[in-house]
């Protein structure tokens, strides 16, 4: 394994290589799911500047196996979270994005329920600390 650096800031990483379904690997084409959601989480930053403050970023397997087509949401001193079983299309795209969006401009990582997407309820994984820290 080799780290790569980037640029600190708000990211989503998705997983490039899971699942399409949690029956099925690839569409009919061969594409892997998490590939169909890199492409359209990236189409999706660069059709709307709402989203330029969000980087979307990638890497093969974050070991979410089980919950096909996750990602990683992080900021530098914020909860971190890890959202999986998405349809690899645009609109849970623009819903990741936009509950990025408001992720990226609370002081914690904290977003209030009442202003969650519909498109992530549902989709939350797990919840990490920002290192350094433990959530009370």
């Amino acid at each position: 394994m080799k780290l790569t650096p980037v640029a600190a800031g708000p990211a989503v990483v998705a997983c490039s290589t899971c699942r399409l379904t949690a029956d099925a690997r690839e569409d009919g084409d061969g594409r892997r799911g998490g590939a169909l959601l890199v492409a359209a989480l990236h189409a999706a930053r660069a059709a709307d500047p709402a989203y330029a403050g969000v980087a979307v970023q990638e890497m093969p397997c974050l070991f979410a196996c089980a919950d096909f087509c996750t990602v990683h949401l992080r900021a530098p001193g914020k909860v971190g979270y890890v959202l999986g079983r998405f349809t690899p299309d645009e609109a849970a795209a623009r819903a990741i994005l936009d509950y990025a969006a408001l992720y990226a401009a609370s002081d914690t990582g904290q977003v209030a329920f009442k202003q969650w997407p519909t498109g992530v309820k549902g989709h939350f994984i797990t919840r990490t600390p920002p290192e350094g820290f433990l959530v009370e």
